[in-house]
Formats: structure tokens, C-alpha cells, sequence
């Protein structure tokens, strides 16, 4: 009865999901489909998709948000898709080989999606409606990795962001000895991970340093996870680059699989 029961459980979440569409981005206007890309699994990675704020690097060259080519799409889908899968390979999630495209203004679809990533927060516009549903997904129990955003200015817009979308958590460091780093992989030793196109100086803009950051809710779990002055998006886009140093995609590849675990777990 509980296999049954279970059976049922899956079913029916799976009839309330809305289905895999194909996106293109604003690197990666096509992208191949794996074979396996229909098949039914117990985890999918989910994008946020986000219209661009004030501060959008992409003014002028991108379109309608909701398209595809814009600035959520960043490292889009080859980053996804080069970490789902290492997560395949080197945990036992059953991951699905394709992201999932989720817009915090279609309803209730983000509460089917226990994952949910961001790229470039520092420059997004996202409306009130748009936080305060996020906050409602972040206390039912989902989780929020915010990733690709460095230096002053890109600070300040995502600060701001999360004062709506938290007004009574603060933004406060993880430290080490947290669980999120050491559920599968120990990330003692987190070193800052730069995008390609900044690997020379090793930092973008004013970001120098890493920060790992977090808003927990009220018994410590970590609701929204945040690599500020990293790009872990990059890395997983270039973890099959020979010139991308391995050092960088190696460690985003354990931060993400750790965060996926314990997402999943917490």
C-alpha cells in the first residue's frame, strides 16, 4: 500500500508540473537535447527566469524576458546541463538531463520544483510579487542558489532585492563548519571561482574575494544560498574547456552537488 501509495504521490506531482520547453539563450541560442532528455526523474534542475532590472548588462541586446534571450539566461542551458551531468555521475540522484525553466509569475508552478538557480541577481529587476513569492517558496521549504554577481553596484541591487523579499532575515555568512558544506564533499577550502572571460585578472569589477553567504530560516537551514563575486555558473559551463582551469569547474561541480544534497535533505 505504501509502494501504491507512493506511486500515487509521484503521479499526481507530475500532473501539476508544467512540461520541459526548450529555451534558447543569450550565448547558446541552440543547444542539443540529450536522448534521454523525456525521462521521468525524482530531481530537475530549475532556472529562474526574471526580468532584468535598472542595472542590465544586456540593455539593448537582449528581448522579452519571458523569450529566452535575455539576461536570466546567462551560461544557459550548457551550465545546467554540464552540472546535471556530474550530479548524475557522481551522486545517486536521480537527476533529469535537462533544466526546467521556471517563471515565479506562472501561479503556482514554483512550488513543484524543490531547486531553484539564478544567475546574474545583481542585475535583475524582479517585482514585489515576484519576492514575495519567492519568500513564500524559500519557508514552504524550497531552496534558492543565487549565483554570478560581483563587486559594488551588483551588491546593492541584489541587497535591496532581498530586503523585499526577506525584510526580517539578514543576509549573513555561512560558516564553514555548516552542513551545506560538508554533505557530501568537505569545502574547507573555497577558493573564489572567476568567469572565463576574467580569469586573468581573477575577479570581476571591484569583486575581489569570495563571499558565501546565506538567509537561513528559523532553524538554521539555509533557505537562499549565495556566491557573491563568484561565477559557478561559468565553471559548469566550461567544466569540458581545456583552457578553463579545472581547479574553478572542479570545486563549482562539488559546491553544487553539496547544495543539491542538501537541498534535498534539509
Amino acid at each position: 500500500m505504501r509502494f501504491a501509495g507512493g506511486l500515487l504521490l509521484i503521479a499526481t506531482l507530475y500532473a501539476f508540473q508544467q512540461p520541459f520547453k526548450q529555451y534558447p539563450g543569450i550565448e547558446h541560442f541552440t543547444y542539443p537535447l540529450p536522448p534521454d532528455y523525456q525521462e521521468k526523474t525524482e530531481f530537475a534542475f530549475a532556472r529562474m527566469m526574471f526580468p532584468p532590472g535598472w542595472h542590465n548588462g544586456y540593455a539593448g541586446r537582449d528581448y522579452d524576458w519571458h523569450t529566452g534571450i535575455s539576461l536570466w539566461s546567462q551560461d544557459f542551458p550548457a551550465a545546467d546541463r554540464h552540472f546535471l551531468l556530474a550530479l548524475r555521475r557522481l551522486s545517486r540522484v536521480h537527476a533529469r538531463s535537462v533544466e526546467q525553466v521556471v517563471n515565479l509569475d506562472d501561479g503556482d508552478e514554483v512550488y513543484n520544483w524543490p531547486w531553484l538557480y539564478a544567475v546574474q541577481p545583481g542585475e535583475w529587476g524582479i517585482t514585489n510579487e515576484q519576492a514575495a513569492r519567492l519568500r513564500d517558496y524559500c519557508l514552504r521549504g524550497g531552496f534558492f542558489m543565487a549565483d554570478d554577481f560581483h563587486g559594488t553596484i551588483e551588491w546593492g541591487v541584489f541587497e535591496e532585492s532581498m530586503h523585499r523579499v526577506f525584510p526580517d532575515r539578514r543576509i549573513l555568512d555561512i560558516d564553514d563548519k555548516d552542513p551545506i558544506f560538508h554533505t557530501v564533499y568537505d569545502l574547507d577550502d573555497r577558493i573564489q571561482i572567476p568567469g572565463r572571460d576574467h580569469l586573468r585578472e581573477g575577479h570581476k569589477l571591484d569583486g575581489v574575494g569570495a563571499h558565501w553567504r546565506g538567509i537561513f530560516d528559523d532553524h538554521g537551514r539555509v533557505m537562499i544560498a549565495i556566491s557573491f563575486n563568484s561565477d559557478i555558473g561559468d565553471a559548469w559551463e566550461y567544466a569540458d574547456d581545456p583552457n578553463y582551469p579545472e581547479r574553478f569547474s572542479g570545486l563549482a561541480i562539488r559546491i553544487g552537488v553539496n547544495y543539491v544534497l542538501y537541498a534535498m535533505t534539509h
